[in-house]
């Protein structure tokens, strides 16, 4: 069962990544050009995801391995629709959001993605609770 402390570590991860686009806007993005400074930030973002994982991962109290997936892919939906929706708001086109997502034009975010997904496991692995 996914639990309100799972949703509050979503929040922090939201709220971590908020900051890092707007870093990387501002400081990677005029250096390497929009797409590419996304590209980087897939990366750079995974790691701020795995590290909040890892600080929170023991006060989440999952009670199995499925419930570590299911927290993460209940933190991917979340911030799927998180992304649309502020990508919207923003007034990015259609075509920019999903560029993102596209593999096969180099969007990384289904790689950023998975890896949210599997990001509680690999915490508790890593901290030793499974």
């Amino acid at each position: 069962m996914i639990s309100a402390r799972a949703f509050a570590v979503w929040l922090v991860i939201i709220a971590a990544e908020t900051c890092h686009g707007i870093l990387r806007n501002i400081f990677l993005a005029p250096i390497t050009g929009d797409f590419r400074a996304r590209q980087i930030a897939v990366f750079t973002g995974t790691f701020l995801i795995l590290s909040i994982s890892l600080l929170f991962i023991k006060w989440v109290k999952f009670l199995s391995k499925s419930d570590l997936l299911a927290i993460g892919f209940f933190w991917v939906c979340l911030t799927f629709i998180f992304e649309i929706s502020l990508g919207r708001l923003l007034g990015f086109s259609w075509s920019r959001i999903l560029s993102d997502y596209n593999l096969l034009k180099g969007g990384l975010l289904p790689v950023g993605l998975l890896l949210m997904l599997l990001s509680p496991f690999i915490a508790a692995k890593i901290r030793k609770l499974i």
